[in-house]
């Protein structure tokens, strides 16, 4: 995946969750109580663009900060 497209992806993703009023913290615990295993730590690096993002971590994005596909790939 291109460095500056994950960067952009990970930015998008701080903005959701911050609109949200979700902390990493609260965010990574919601994900794994939903079976994904994200620590907070990896939930920052992704959201900086340091971290590749899995496929079913994509998909809780969207379910757990209620937004679209397209909203999450602006």
């Amino acid at each position: 995946m291109n460095i500056e497209y994950e960067k952009k992806l990970g930015k998008n993703i701080r903005f959701l969750r911050e609109k949200a009023n979700l902390t990493q913290e609260c965010l990574s615990a919601q994900m794994q109580i939903n079976g994904c295993d994200i620590t907070r730590s990896a939930l920052a690096k992704i959201e900086v663009g340091q971290r590749h993002i899995y496929p079913d971590e994509l998909k809780l994005f969207k379910e757990l900060l209620n937004v679209s596909f397209d909203e999450l790939f602006v």
